[in-house]
């Protein structure tokens, strides 16, 4: 017999397990601290050992929330057309401090915006066929406004987008 005593896994064993978990999340994609801690809790993963996993991936640069909160910024304008309102709450639902995400925010560019919105807006228009001019305008500016764009954006570029459709739309209800 062994004179081991038979409670659990080591701390060593924990510390391992807990960094497997984060770094199995982390190669799907960038994570944020918050996430990373939240999984390890619902594993159960002992709060002074999340504690070192953190350290360890921070110290080897696999977790940085502010970098993380830039490229989750420029990828949500770009390729998922969100504004700045949607992506905010995004960036706050994933535990980025309130201060780093006023500072990321606060670097988008309002063309690139702008851009985002009226790529947006043309693809959605387009699926609205042929309705009458008020009912288009009121759905694309409702699709806008969940997108997260500015009340500015949403009534600049729908009337942009529905403008340029011009004679294409009835205006009256029959």
């Amino acid at each position: 017999m062994t004179s081991e005593p038979l409670d659990g896994p080591s701390r060593d064993q924990q510390v391992e397990f807990a960094y497997r978990i984060a770094l199995r999340l982390l190669e799907a994609r960038g994570r944020s601290e918050h996430e990373l801690r939240t999984a390890m809790r619902k594993k159960e993963v002992p709060g002074d050992i999340a504690d070192e996993v953190m350290d360890r991936l921070k110290e080897l640069r696999y977790v940085d929330d502010e970098a993380f909160a830039e490229s989750l910024v420029g990828n949500r304008v770009r390729v998922s057309r969100r504004g700045r309102t949607r992506i905010r709450r995004e960036l706050q639902d994933k535990g980025i401090d309130r201060d780093a995400v006023e500072e990321v925010l606060a670097g988008l560019d309002p063309e690139d915006e702008w851009a985002a919105a009226r790529a947006f807006a043309e693809k959605k228009a387009r699926s609205m066929g042929r309705l009458e001019r008020h009912v288009a305008t009121r759905r694309l500016r409702g699709a806008l406004a969940r997108r997260g764009f500015g009340m500015d954006i949403v009534a600049g570029v729908s009337a942009e987008i529905l403008g340029a459709l011009g004679d294409e739309r009835p205006d009256e209800v029959d």
